[in-house]
């Protein structure tokens, strides 16, 4: 699966066909339409590791259910909720390009990938109760969450999701709730994306091919060294830019770089697993997403949530994830000696810390892959009490790989969250990390086109370009004086993608 044309020494050069590659490509060629962009990807078909509609949750994180963005109490005592504010504006950014895709081709259905899901927080026992009623207290005070309702009230409950009553005991619970959730399928979007990219001149993607190989030129460009999966065969391109979008394998990429700023930096992968339900008539009685609180040693991804999924037009209930250890960093593409063989002299020292400080962590990702199918079905009936064992089948998800960085001389820190990592002379970007990463993909991407492609931005032309593909660039919308440009703004992009 290749596009009609391959590009010899293009301008850009992405790896990877998730997300934010193919966020990146058809930003840049909206930029600057003359531009020249290859893409490679080493599977059979686009989007088929992190993007992938069953390897990823697919909610529009916008901080509004996801209860470990609000994990803190202030010093009033009351809830924190800088970081959900934070990833609502980011989300929107991601919302706002959409519309301006759906709108102008580059999409061609965008019922294919998103639809509207309700989004809700659901806890059980006092203390988590207390704890969702200072949040919604704290959000609901903001424009961008002014919409979620909050409820002890278990009749209301009901009608919001019925499967987190049916078989309930007595013990307090709680949800909010907002309407404007949305599911997201981000391997369909990134296909289509990166199929609009291969029709445009200049442009070429081809998938099994696996780059193994990248080396500074004198005269500043990178050689990329590829090997076509199908024949065999090993070619070089030359780039002025390498984007490493690569999920699990951006690491090893980026290490084989050389660059000063990739020095250090190891990844600590971590698996997923989902119980999947498809039965219609338990698919039907559960319209929301709806996310729990944290056990304790678990990393932000593997918040417990009961998620609709609309997934190729077809409706299921996906719970999870369950954590688990790995020493792969891809799910398709990858080895069990990635890990392994990602140790270098640089970075030996922040992996052994890792190892020894996050005992816990590491003790939770053993335990999580070991349990049985019952203990599985005892976190679900958390959310879901009445749910039988013969409804739900275990599935593999996909493999994040958290980066390993040095902070202020401290070796050993596990990076929950996305990282960029540009040379300094901008001629290479990676990405490395996890959640939220795919559904504020449009900020991330942002923040590279700042660093390496400023001259782009500095033209009335390049700026007004910008504006129309994202119409908040360079503005903030979180000041209160913002709440009606932000309604306005986010209201036009939900109709350009039938979301109202």
């Amino acid at each position: 699966m290749s596009s009609a044309q391959h590009i010899e020494n293009p301008d850009v050069i992405l790896i990877g066909s998730g997300v934010m590659s193919a966020t990146l490509g058809a930003v840049l060629k909206n930029l600057q339409p003359d531009l020249k962009v290859q893409l490679y990807e080493v599977t059979e078909e686009l989007a088929q590791e992190s993007s992938n509609g069953w390897n990823n949750a697919g909610t529009g994180h916008a901080g509004i259910c996801e209860l470990s963005y609000t994990p803190n109490r202030g010093d009033d005592g009351e809830v924190n909720v800088a970081k959900a504010i934070e990833i609502f504006e980011q989300f929107e950014q991601s919302k706002y390009f959409w519309g301006y895709a759906a709108r102008n081709g580059l999409i061609d259905d965008p019922k294919k990938f998103v639809s509207p899901v309700p989004h809700i927080s659901f806890v059980y026992g006092q203390e988590q109760v207390d704890f969702l009623r200072s949040r919604h207290k704290r959000m609901s005070a903001h424009h961008f969450f002014s919409s979620m309702e909050y409820t002890e009230d278990r009749e209301t409950i009901l009608k919001w999701a019925p499967l987190l009553l049916a078989g309930r005991d007595d013990t307090p619970i709680a949800a909010t709730k907002v309407d404007g959730g949305t599911d997201v399928n981000f391997g369909t979007l990134s296909q289509m994306l990166v199929e609009w990219l291969g029709e445009q001149a200049g442009c070429g993607y081809a998938t099994r091919h696996r780059v193994v190989d990248l080396t500074k030129t004198p005269d500043g460009s990178w050689g990329v060294k590829v090997k076509n999966l199908e024949t065999g065969r090993t070619f070089y391109n030359t780039a002025k830019f390498v984007f490493i979008g690569a999920g699990g394998g951006s690491l090893p990429l980026l290490q084989k770089s050389g660059i000063e700023e990739s020095r250090g930096y190891g990844g600590f992968p971590v698996g997923g697993q989902w119980l999947v339900c498809h039965k219609p008539e338990i698919v039907e009685q559960h319209v929301a997403k709806v996310y729990g609180m944290s056990p304790g040693a678990a990393p932000t991804m593997a918040v417990p949530h009961l998620d609709t999924r609309i997934i190729n037009g077809k409706k299921a209930l996906l719970f999870g994830p369950y954590a688990a250890w790995t020493t792969k960093f891809l799910h398709k593409g990858g080895s069990y000696f990635d890990l392994p063989g990602s140790v270098r002299w640089d970075n030996i020292a922040s992996l052994i810390k890792v190892g020894l400080h996050n005992i816990p962590l590491v003790q939770y990702l053993i335990q999580q892959g070991t349990q049985s199918m019952n203990i599985r079905m005892g976190e679900l009936r958390n959310f879901y009490p009445d749910a039988k064992n013969e409804d739900w089948e275990l599935i593999d998800a996909g493999i994040r790989v958290q980066a390993i960085k040095q902070v202020d001389g401290d070796a050993g820190i596990v990076h929950f969250g996305t990282e960029v990592l540009s040379s300094a002379d901008r001629s290479i970007s990676a990405l490395l990390g996890a959640s939220p990463g795919a559904s504020v993909s449009v900020n991330i991407i942002l923040e590279i086109v700042r660093e390496c492609f400023s001259h782009l931005l500095e033209t009335d032309e390049g700026h007004a370009r910008m504006k129309e593909m994202i119409p908040s660039y360079d503005e903030s919308l979180v000041d209160s004086s913002k709440a009606k440009r932000q309604a306005t703004l986010s209201k036009q992009a939900e109709k350009s993608l039938k979301l109202i």
